[in-house]
């Protein structure tokens, strides 16, 4: 059973907000999937817009509500389509895609009634979401087919491969690159619970054969059907739960001859399934949706 919901978070008083005109009420909905933990903002009832410093505020974890990331949820810009959601990072930078956060707007939309049914489609950046929810509370998700050509990551290489060579603080690293509509590097170690994440994640998440920057997995292969994985994520650092990153690391599993077709995925959040069949086809997760809280928040 889900937690009553606050009535109202406390304002948090500070000079700019204290001198400012512009200072405005925004409800929104605290929720996780996974750990992996997100600020939803009403862009339903009335169109909001948020500026980089409003962003790093509101998921501020000592001034604001704290998160992961801000998922501000709006009305479909066209037909056929149930709502829209842009992805802010917790240092103001705008994300392409996140599958965490898609599951959680995905419950967010039915629970406050906005969609009346199961299935649904949203739309971000990286383009159209198929979302499902569960009786059970899960929320299956279709993220669409990977991209693997090194233009599209995007990735400075000559042509595809399933791994590529960087060389990085004064070494050389073998990593696999997909996109799931934002991009990944993903590295297969030996064991999660020793991998440099804090010293390798930052390194090849800025370097220069990744000019939008990229995500970065720490895989561990159990079996063929199961995997653990650690993701340092592009302006926030290590995650419980990265539901994109799950998806690029049993893809590069997959085209490495790892992994079968479905493949449970353990994160330092809980567990995530993972479906792939192979190129050219979507790739299917299932997950949790966490509600923490509803609020307003004075910006």
């Amino acid at each position: 059973m889900e937690p009553q919901s606050l009535q109202e978070i406390a304002r948090f008083p500070t000079p700019t907000a204290a001198c400012t005109l512009s200072a405005m009420e925004i409800n929104v909905t605290k929720m996780h999937g996974l750990g992996n933990d997100f600020v939803l903002v009403d862009g339903l009832s009335s169109g909001i817009s948020l500026t980089p410093e409003q962003i790093m505020r509101i998921a501020d974890r000592r001034l604001g509500v704290g998160c992961d990331q801000v998922l501000l949820v709006e009305r479909p810009g066209r037909s056929g389509v149930d709502a829209n959601y842009r992805i802010f990072n917790a240092d103001g930078g705008e994300a392409e895609q996140c599958g965490n956060g898609s599951r959680c707007v995905a419950r967010y939309l039915r629970t406050t009634g906005w969609v009346d049914r199961d299935a649904m489609i949203v739309e971000t950046p990286a383009g159209i979401t198929h979302l499902y929810c569960q009786e059970d509370g899960q929320v299956q998700v279709d993220m669409g087919a990977p991209r693997l050509a090194p233009a599209e990551i995007p990735l400075l290489a000559e042509r595809e491969a399933d791994t590529y060579e960087i060389e990085v603080n004064g070494g050389r690293v073998s990593v696999a690159a997909v996109s799931m509509g934002n991009p990944h590097a993903v590295l297969r170690v030996p064991d999660t619970d020793r991998a440099p994440v804090g010293e390798l994640g930052p390194a090849i998440g800025k370097h220069w054969r990744f000019p939008q920057g990229a995500n970065v997995g720490f895989m561990q292969v159990i079996d063929a059907g199961h995997i653990r994985l650690r993701v340092f994520e592009r302006g926030v650092g290590e995650t419980p739960a990265c539901g994109t990153g799950a998806c690029a690391a049993v893809v590069a599993g997959r085209r490495l001859g790892l992994l079968d077709p479905e493949v449970n995925v353990a994160l330092p959040g809980g567990q995530l399934t993972l479906r792939w069949q192979g190129a050219g086809q979507g790739v299917w997760m299932t997950g949790p949706a966490t509600k923490v809280f509803d609020a307003r928040m004075t910006l």
